[in-house]
This record gives C-alpha cells, sequence and structure tokens, in this order.
C-alpha cells in the first residue's frame, strides 16, 4: 500500500529526532523534569522509542499501532514541555514565548499522527 508523502516525512523526523538523542543526550538530560528516574537511561530509551515508531509508521503492518505509540509519546512529552516553562535551568535558555508556543504545537503533532489513522 501507498501512503501519502508526509507520512513517510513524519517517520523520517521521528527517526532522525530519536537518532538525535544518543548524538546529543546531555541536551535531553538537561531538560528532563527531576521526579522523572534514570535521566541519560529515560532519554536513550525515548530515542529508541522515536526511531522504532518512525520506523513503524512506514509499514501497513505496524502503521497504526506506531502511530498510537508517537501519539501517547506526544503526551507523556508534555510532561517535560511543561518542566522547560517552569524552571529556568531547564528552558535552556530559549525565550519564554518559545516554551509557550511549543504546547499548541504538540496538539498540532498529536493531530498530525491521529490524521493517518484513517489511511
Amino acid at each position: 500500500m501507498h501512503y501519502p508523502w508526509h507520512l513517510y516525512l513524519m517517520g523520517f523526523m521521528y527517526a532522525i529526532a530519536g537518532i538525535n538523542h544518543f548524538i546529543k543526550p546531555k541536551m535531553y538530560v538537561n531538560i528532563m523534569p527531576p521526579y522523572i528516574p534514570a535521566h541519560l537511561n529515560m532519554v536513550y530509551l525515548s530515542g529508541i522509542a522515536e526511531i522504532i515508531l518512525g520506523i513503524g509508521v512506514c509499514f501497513a503492518l505496524t502503521k497504526n499501532y506506531a502511530i498510537y505509540g508517537i501519539i501517547a509519546m506526544l503526551l507523556i512529552f508534555f510532561t517535560v514541555h511543561f518542566h522547560m516553562l517552569s524552571s529556568p535551568e531547564a528552558g535552556a535558555g530559549l525565550p519564554k514565548w518559545v516554551l509557550i508556543l511549543r504546547i499548541p504545537l504538540q496538539f498540532l503533532l498529536i493531530w498530525w499522527a491521529w490524521f493517518y489513522l484513517k489511511f
């Protein structure tokens, strides 16, 4: 089955984001909320999840499972976004308006993934 090119773009985007967890793990460790244990392990685990889910959306057998996984992951990532918004250290020096803008962007990413369940 052939899917729209933008589904593959989404998969590529998540796979690259996941790979980045291994290239720059310190960046991700620094934005982790303190109540999440084993920061480095969680960074690597989330990177692996993003890679697997990004690849998974490209195949008919795994597409819907991967989409639900991406949606769940994005919902979990809200904790990081809110932590970055509330902690100057975790905010990585980004302007407050950028951190605020990430919240609706997260909803847009969830909608983007949900959109592909109809194919």
